[in-house]
């Protein structure tokens, strides 16, 4: 058994072997029999290794065999846990509550294209198996989607999955196995982070900062030995960050030395970005993906994303597919190809986008107004920045009847409690945007008292 003081020194007790075999199967018995539980912490390898006195890449590869077998995940810093308890937040709402939910991450069920008359045209020939598995309509509308927002002459292919998340899984797949490392943005989309943690990868956080994914952090990420890279180049989940033409360029350099680590893009906000897309991929780059799903300008229930990438990944891709899905409901592609290129739901797809960011940029002032500075990125949600933590401020908004999500929820690393909020407040009226900013700056309030009164402050006033 394992156990820990309030120091963070582990005590071990119970598990034994000479051999990384013995050592893995006497922590597997030790699993089987309840002593250690769902989300239970291991001991690092190195107090495991000098308590039996083994060599410490003996308890490495005792580690790596427990991994391999989905028994045992590895969270980076947060350390090793048998697996079934690293619980990772979800996107939507929250079920079961009577508060109001503004943490949902959807976009307005309004602002969602009505479907009934596209519906109507796609009627067409069944499709049998052996078929192209990409509608030739749809293939010729997303290839000139995707092909101009990346480097001339590069070789593309495209592949439709179920969604960005089916792709991003799958791409993974065809190119990693358990315990490899993979960079994240920090904070992190929760599809990613979940996607990573239940495949058995090892997560390695880099910052993210007001022009996207961060130099430095990158830099580090692959002296780690990363394999793959999963990047949002525009409206970053949560924080709304957006890669400028600089950082773009600056991390293509960092990359230049790394052709083969595999570059996955998941620019999920796409048609309804304000923002020109700046990417990681060069043209010398070897191995990428930039994925696109409809799910945030069609709806969600529109299962389906493009990935364009170099022939090589596309064809690895396709593998992962075969056992599978196989492929996309034609229905479904001839769909979205219909409303994607109907010029009236176009336009309406352009309307939503400036109303989703006029709607945030409202409750931003109005956040402001109540001493909270708060600037808008791109995307759905609003990144509020308390100086507070921000638990305790959920907590004291659950009082007055909304349902927040704290920023803790987003982190990959341990930087101590989150001090920001992820609200999705595009769809209240003006009168519960000024409700919910009032309830929020009082929140604050309160939390910083009760903060000065049990000890000296660590946040900053309001101002």
């Amino acid at each position: 058994m394992v156990s820990e003081t309030t120091k963070g020194a582990f005590v071990i007790i119970d598990i034994e072997g000479r051999s990384a075999s013995e050592i893995a199967e006497s922590l597997r018995t030790l699993i089987e029999r309840g002593a250690l539980g769902p989300g239970d912490a291991l001991p690092p390898v190195r107090a495991l290794a000098e308590h039996l006195g083994v060599n410490r890449n003996t308890a490495v590869s005792a580690y790596r065999q427990l991994m391999n077998a989905g028994v045992v995940i590895t969270l980076g810093r947060g350390g090793t846990r048998v697996a079934g308890g690293a619980h990772v937040a979800q996107e939507g709402f929250a079920a079961d509550t009577a508060l109001r939910d503004i943490g949902t991450g959807n976009p307005d069920a309004a602002r969602i294209p009505d479907p009934s008359r596209a519906l109507a045209r796609i009627a067409g020939r069944a499709v049998l198996y052996g078929e192209p598995v990409i509608d030739p309509e749809l293939e010729r509308w997303a290839d000139a989607w995707m092909s101009t927002d990346l480097p001339a002459g590069t070789a593309v292919r495209l592949t439709v999955t179920s969604g960005a998340a089916d792709a991003v899984e799958r791409l993974l797949a065809q190119a990693l196995t358990r315990d490899d490392a993979v960079a994240l943005e920090d904070p992190c989309f929760l599809t990613s982070i979940h996607t990573v943690r239940v495949a058995g990868y090892r997560p390695v956080p880099v910052p993210v900062d007001d022009e996207g994914m961060t130099v430095d952090g990158l830099r580090a990420a692959l002296e780690q030995g990363v394999r793959a890279v999963i990047c949002t180049p525009r409206a970053q989940n949560p924080t709304g960050a957006s890669l400028t033409e600089r950082r773009a360029a600056e991390l293509r350099a960092v990359l230049r030395d790394h052709p083969y680590v595999l570059v996955i893009e998941d620019d999920h906000y796409s048609l309804l970005s304000r923002l020109r897309y700046h990417s990681l991929i060069s043209a010398e780059h070897r191995r990428w993906a930039l994925v696109r799903s409809v799910s945030k300008f069609l709806g969600p229930d529109m299962c389906l994303a493009v990935t364009a990438s170099d022939p090589e990944t596309a064809d690895r891709l396709a593998v992962r597919l075969t056992p599978g899905t196989t492929w996309v409901s034609h229905l479904l592609q001839r769909l979205v190809h219909a409303l994607a290129t109907d010029p009236e739901v176009s336009a309406q797809i352009r309307a939503h986008g400036e109303h989703y960011a006029a709607r945030n940029a409202a409750f931003a002032e109005l956040l402001t107004a109540q001493g909270l500075p708060t600037a808008v990125g791109d995307g759905l949600n609003v990144w509020v920045p308390l100086g507070a933590p921000a638990r305790a401020v959920a907590e004291q908004l659950m009082r007055r009847g909304w349902l927040a999500r704290p920023g803790d929820e987003f982190a990959l690393d341990d930087h101590g409690p989150s001090e920001h909020l992820r609200l999705t407040v595009h769809d209240l009226d003006d009168a519960d945007q000024r409700m919910l900013a009032t309830d929020i700056g009082n929140s604050v309030r309160t939390v910083r008292e009760q903060s000065r009164r049990s000890g000296p402050s660590r946040t900053p006033e309001m101002r």
